[in-house]
C-alpha cells in the first residue's frame, strides 16, 4: 500500500537522496545538503515522498509563491518516481496531493518546467490536465551549475 506524507526538514530530505539521484546523478549528498540549506529558510519549499511501505519511491518539491500575473501559486520542482516503482499510481499520487495542497492553500494554478525532450513526463502532465502556456527563457550564466 502506498502512502504520501510532506517529508520535515533537511535531515528528513537528505535520507531520501538516492531517490532524488536518479533524476540528477551527480548530485551529492553534500551539495544537496547546501542546496537545501538555501531554499528551506523561508518556509517557501517543500517536498513530498511517497512510500510502498516503509521503501521511498517517489519524491517532488514544490514551492508556493506569488507573482503579479497570476497571484498566489504552487510550482512542482524536480518530481522523480523511482524507475523500478513507475506505472503503480505514485505519480499520480504526488499529483493529486499537491492539487489538493495548491486549492488549500487558495493558489490559482500550479505549474511545472520540464526538459523539452521528456516526452514521457509530457504525456503524463497532459493526463493531469498540465499544459503549455508559454516558453520559459534560460540565459546559461554558470553551465558547471546545471545539472
Amino acid at each position: 500500500m502506498m502512502t504520501i506524507r510532506e517529508l520535515k526538514g533537511k535531515d528528513e530530505m537528505l535520507v531520501h537522496l538516492s531517490v532524488m539521484q536518479e533524476l540528477y546523478p551527480t548530485l551529492t549528498e553534500e551539495a544537496y545538503s547546501k542546496l537545501l540549506d538555501g531554499m528551506l529558510p523561508n518556509n517557501e519549499y517543500g517536498q513530498l515522498a511517497v512510500f510502498n511501505g516503509e521503501h521511498c519511491v517517489g519524491i517532488a518539491g514544490f514551492w508556493i509563491g506569488t507573482k503579479v500575473w497570476c497571484g498566489k501559486y504552487l510550482e512542482i520542482d524536480n518530481l522523480v518516481v523511482s524507475a523500478k516503482h513507475r506505472s503503480i499510481g505514485a505519480g499520480k499520487l504526488l499529483f493529486s496531493y499537491l492539487s489538493e495542497k495548491a486549492i488549500n492553500e487558495g493558489c490559482t494554478m500550479m505549474a511545472l518546467d520540464s526538459y523539452t525532450s521528456n516526452f514521457k513526463a509530457h504525456k503524463f502532465f497532459y493526463n493531469e490536465g498540465f499544459g503549455p502556456k508559454g516558453f520559459h527563457f534560460i540565459r546559461i550564466l554558470d553551465e558547471n551549475g546545471i545539472r
